[in-house]
Protein backbone atom coordinates (compact mmCIF):
# COMPACT_ATOMS: atom_id res chain seq x y z
CA UNK A 1 0.00 0.00 0.00
CA UNK A 2 1.53 3.40 -0.57
CA UNK A 3 1.99 6.06 1.43
CA UNK A 4 1.48 9.91 0.84
CA UNK A 5 4.14 12.31 2.25
CA UNK A 6 4.57 15.93 1.09
CA UNK A 7 7.53 16.77 0.50
CA UNK A 8 9.08 20.48 -0.88
CA UNK A 9 5.49 21.35 -1.29
CA UNK A 10 4.60 18.45 -3.39
CA UNK A 11 2.37 14.91 -2.64
CA UNK A 12 3.83 11.83 -3.35
CA UNK A 13 3.03 8.24 -2.99
CA UNK A 14 5.42 6.00 -2.40
CA UNK A 15 5.10 2.53 -2.01
CA UNK A 16 7.65 1.08 0.08
CA UNK A 17 7.42 -0.56 3.49
CA UNK A 18 6.66 1.73 6.45
CA UNK A 19 9.88 1.03 8.90
CA UNK A 20 12.24 2.26 5.49
CA UNK A 21 14.38 5.69 6.60
CA UNK A 22 12.74 8.79 5.59
CA UNK A 23 16.61 9.30 4.26
CA UNK A 24 16.42 6.22 2.06
CA UNK A 25 12.84 7.43 0.93
CA UNK A 26 14.14 10.80 -0.25
CA UNK A 27 17.42 9.85 -2.01
CA UNK A 28 16.00 5.88 -3.66
CA UNK A 29 12.44 6.70 -4.41
CA UNK A 30 11.84 10.93 -4.81
CA UNK A 31 15.85 11.06 -6.45
CA UNK A 32 16.73 13.99 -3.92
CA UNK A 33 20.39 13.32 -3.18
CA UNK A 34 21.06 16.41 -1.64
CA UNK A 35 19.99 15.18 2.08
CA UNK A 36 23.54 12.78 2.81
CA UNK A 37 24.05 9.31 4.47
CA UNK A 38 26.94 9.69 6.81
CA UNK A 39 26.55 7.71 9.92
CA UNK A 40 23.01 5.59 9.75
CA UNK A 41 22.64 6.21 13.86
CA UNK A 42 21.81 10.17 14.00
CA UNK A 43 25.48 11.05 15.15
CA UNK A 44 26.21 13.17 12.32
CA UNK A 45 23.25 15.19 11.08
CA UNK A 46 24.44 15.15 7.63
CA UNK A 47 20.89 13.67 6.99
CA UNK A 48 19.44 16.60 8.03
CA UNK A 49 15.92 17.49 7.21
CA UNK A 50 13.10 19.01 8.66
CA UNK A 51 9.72 18.04 9.04
CA UNK A 52 7.18 20.82 10.02
CA UNK A 53 10.20 23.02 10.28
CA UNK A 54 11.78 21.11 13.29
CA UNK A 55 15.15 19.64 12.46
CA UNK A 56 15.50 15.92 12.41
CA UNK A 57 18.14 12.92 11.58
CA UNK A 58 16.00 11.55 8.21
CA UNK A 59 18.06 7.65 8.88
CA UNK A 60 16.27 7.55 12.12
CA UNK A 61 12.57 8.30 11.24
CA UNK A 62 11.16 5.96 9.54
CA UNK A 63 8.31 6.56 6.58
CA UNK A 64 5.29 5.52 8.63
CA UNK A 65 6.56 8.24 11.27
CA UNK A 66 6.94 11.19 9.47
CA UNK A 67 4.01 13.35 11.14
CA UNK A 68 4.46 16.24 8.62
CA UNK A 69 5.48 18.14 6.07
CA UNK A 70 9.31 17.59 4.68
CA UNK A 71 11.54 19.82 3.28
CA UNK A 72 15.17 19.02 2.04
CA UNK A 73 18.10 21.15 1.03
CA UNK A 74 16.46 21.26 -2.51
CA UNK A 75 13.34 22.90 -1.30
CA UNK A 76 14.99 25.09 1.37
CA UNK A 77 15.50 27.92 -1.62
CA UNK A 78 13.79 28.06 -5.15
CA UNK A 79 15.55 26.92 -8.63
CA UNK A 80 16.30 30.72 -9.39
CA UNK A 81 16.97 32.02 -5.88
CA UNK A 82 19.06 30.68 -2.91
CA UNK A 83 17.26 30.81 0.74
CA UNK A 84 20.01 33.55 2.47
CA UNK A 85 21.46 30.27 4.79
CA UNK A 86 22.64 29.15 1.23
CA UNK A 87 24.33 32.22 0.25
CA UNK A 88 25.62 32.73 3.11
CA UNK A 89 27.45 29.54 3.06
CA UNK A 90 28.78 30.64 -0.36
CA UNK A 91 29.56 34.35 1.25
CA UNK A 92 31.76 32.84 3.72
CA UNK A 93 33.18 29.90 2.10
CA UNK A 94 31.60 27.59 4.28
CA UNK A 95 31.39 24.55 2.88
CA UNK A 96 35.34 22.60 2.02
CA UNK A 97 34.35 19.27 1.11
CA UNK A 98 30.80 20.12 1.08
CA UNK A 99 28.99 16.37 2.32
CA UNK A 100 28.10 17.47 5.71
CA UNK A 101 26.85 20.98 4.46
CA UNK A 102 23.27 20.06 3.17
CA UNK A 103 22.54 18.63 7.05
CA UNK A 104 24.36 21.93 8.35
CA UNK A 105 22.48 24.50 6.66
CA UNK A 106 18.83 22.32 7.39
CA UNK A 107 19.58 22.88 11.16
CA UNK A 108 20.84 26.49 10.76
CA UNK A 109 17.20 27.21 9.18
CA UNK A 110 15.36 25.50 11.91
CA UNK A 111 17.52 27.34 14.62
CA UNK A 112 16.94 30.46 12.88
CA UNK A 113 13.10 30.07 12.44
CA UNK A 114 13.08 29.37 16.33
CA UNK A 115 15.86 31.69 16.95
CA UNK A 116 15.86 34.48 14.64
CA UNK A 117 19.01 36.46 16.63
CA UNK A 118 20.86 33.66 18.41
CA UNK A 119 23.70 34.43 20.44
CA UNK A 120 26.71 32.52 19.57
CA UNK A 121 26.14 30.17 22.80
CA UNK A 122 23.03 29.32 20.84
CA UNK A 123 24.53 28.83 17.35
CA UNK A 124 27.36 26.37 18.87
CA UNK A 125 24.47 24.32 20.98
CA UNK A 126 22.09 24.28 18.15
CA UNK A 127 24.35 23.03 15.56
CA UNK A 128 26.97 20.85 17.76
CA UNK A 129 24.89 17.97 16.88
CA UNK A 130 26.09 18.48 13.45
CA UNK A 131 29.57 17.05 12.59
CA UNK A 132 31.87 18.95 9.78
CA UNK A 133 35.30 16.89 9.37
CA UNK A 134 36.31 19.88 7.60
CA UNK A 135 36.42 21.72 10.68
CA UNK A 136 34.70 25.00 9.29
CA UNK A 137 32.87 25.68 12.69
CA UNK A 138 34.21 29.42 12.99
CA UNK A 139 32.58 29.88 8.75
CA UNK A 140 29.49 28.24 9.70
CA UNK A 141 28.76 30.66 13.14
CA UNK A 142 29.95 33.65 10.73
CA UNK A 143 27.64 32.46 8.06
CA UNK A 144 24.80 32.32 10.14
CA UNK A 145 25.30 35.49 12.05
CA UNK A 146 25.87 37.01 9.15
CA UNK A 147 22.07 36.21 8.19
CA UNK A 148 21.20 37.72 11.25
CA UNK A 149 22.12 40.87 10.70
CA UNK A 150 20.96 41.08 7.61
CA UNK A 151 17.24 40.32 8.99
Amino acid sequence: MATSLTVNGQTHDVDLPDDVPLLWVLRDALNLTGTKYGCGVASCGACTVQIDGEAVRSCQVALADVWGEVTTIEGLGTPDTLHRLQQAWIDHQVAQCGYCQSGQIMQAASLLAENPAPSDDDIDAAMSGNICRCGTYPRIRAAIKSVTEGA
